[in-house]
Order: structure tokens, then C-alpha cells, then sequence
């Protein structure tokens, strides 16, 4: 479990929070890692320092809100590595807190290109070269946002649950045939950037904390050890999987 020497793995918003551990993970276990996102001097930082420390990574500067821009990022990576191996959409948003009713089209546009549009076209673009190899690992980064409600976060939670069920109807159509396995992993709360004004609010953390059985918040590392289970051979009976890691709080 866990060699992925030589495999190609693109991880989406890479540079930071629970990609870039993911990345660096991947790259420790010998795999070609390359990180997608807009900001060029944090992905730059994290491939320097991966490849510092004996790994293999690269970067590609992509605007997930443009999928003519995701489409020339894939064709580039297929004709320069010839195949993806893994996939992670892990690359999602959620820029408004906003009652529903004063949700705006723009707003809702906004969210569902990057968490939504953005990983379908990824999918289908990444699956297409996944065929042609007869083998493929794809896992989608949804949330406990896409299976329970959160309020103020409409389009957030619609996109993560359409996430899901686009994971699940990948998962039926390419298994039989092409032996691509599609996951996805529903994270609840992580101490990242995103989770950074809530941990820091002592009123919103204790409201969290008190409803959550483990009492505490997520760490990245708890992610990243699922990311790689799903990606290893090892999981090649798993797909269609919505995986919770939330220290328990939906079951409570």
C-alpha cells in the first residue's frame, strides 16, 4: 500500500492547506506531483521545497474558473508526461456567508464553476487519458457541507452535494470498463486557513466543539492518510465511496 513511485499525480489547489500536505505526501512516496492553483509564488515555494528535500514536483499556473484554461493545463500535462495517474479535485471555495435570499446569480456562478464545473471538466479530461491506460484513481474533496445543511452557505452546500453524486455516477460508468476507481472524501471541520476565523472565534469554536464527539477539529494529516488509501491499489474494490471525516459530528 502506498508506492506510488513514478505515478503521476495532479493535485488542485496544491499550494497551501490540505493539498499542499496532500502533495507533499505523494511526492514522499516517490510519486511526480504536480500542483495546480492561480498563485504562482505559493506553488513555486511549495515545489522548490518538496524537490529540496528529494522529491519530484512541478506546478501549472491554472484559473479553475475558466475551463478552456484547465482544458490547455491537461493537454499540456498529457503530452509532457503522457498520462495522469491520480487525480485529487481538491480545490473548492466558499466566499460568501449570505442569507439564501440575497444569494445573487453572480454568487452562485462563482462557487459552483470552481467546486463544481471545474472538477467535472477535470475529470473528464483527466478520465479520457485514464482510458487509455485501463487505470485511474480520481478523489473529489467534498464536505460534510454536500450531505447536511449549513446555513448561509447555499450554493457551498449545493455544490459539494452535487460533488457527490457526480463522484457516484463516475464511479458506475468507468469501473466496468476502464478500471478508474471515483471517491470522494466529506471533511468536516480542519484546522486550515478556511477554518482559521472560526477557530479563532471562542463562541463559534465552542458551538462546534460541543456538537463534534472528538472535541477537537481535524488535522490535515487525517485527510491526506485517506487521500492516500483511495489512491493505492490497495483500494481498487472502493469506488463510488463518500468518506466522512468529521471526528463523528454527523453521527451524533
Amino acid at each position: 500500500m502506498n508506492n506510488f513511485t513514478d505515478k503521476i499525480v495532479l493535485v488542485t489547489g496544491g499550494n497551501r492547506g490540505i493539498g499542499e500536505n496532500i502533495a507533499r505526501a505523494f511526492a514522499g512516496k516517490g510519486a511526480r506531483v504536480i500542483i495546480s492553483a492561480r498563485n504562482e509564488k505559493l506553488m513555486q515555494a511549495v515545489t522548490d521545497d518538496i524537490k529540496a528535500s528529494g522529491g519530484k514536483a512541478e506546478y501549472v499556473c491554472c484559473d479553475l474558473a475558466k475551463s478552456e484554461e484547465i482544458c490547455r493545463m491537461i493537454a499540456k500535462i498529457a503530452s509532457v508526461h503522457g498520462r495522469v495517474d491520480v487525480l485529487i479535485n481538491n480545490s473548492g471555495i466558499s466566499p460568501y456567508v449570505t442569507k439564501s435570499e440575497e444569494v445573487t446569480e453572480q454568487m452562485w456562478q462563482e462557487v459552483l464553476q470552481v467546486n463544481l464545473y471545474a472538477p467535472f471538466t477535470l475529470c473528464r479530461e483527466v478520465g479520457k487519458i485514464m482510458m487509455r491506460h485501463n487505470w485511474g484513481r480520481i478523489i473529489n474533496i467534498s464536505s460534510i457541507g454536500g450531505i447536511v445543511a449549513l446555513p448561509r452557505q447555499i450554493a457551498y452546500c449545493a455544490s459539494k452535494a452535487a460533488l457527490i453524486q457526480m463522484t457516484k455516477v463516475l464511479a458506475v460508468e468507468w469501473a466496468p470498463k476502464y478500471n478508474i476507481t471515483v471517491n470522494a472524501i466529506a471533511p468536516g471541520y480542519v484546522k486550515t486557513d478556511l477554518t482559521a476565523g472560526m477557530r479563532a472565534s471562542e463562541k463559534i469554536s465552542k458551538n462546534l466543539l460541543e456538537r463534534n464527539p472528538s472535541r477537537r477539529f481535524g488535522e490535515v494529516d487525517e485527510i491526506t492518510g485517506a487521500v492516500l488509501y483511495l489512491a493505492s491499489e490497495d483500494a481498487g474494490y472502493t469506488t463510488g465511496s463518500v468518506l466522512v471525516i468529521d471526528g463523528g459530528m454527523l453521527a451524533s
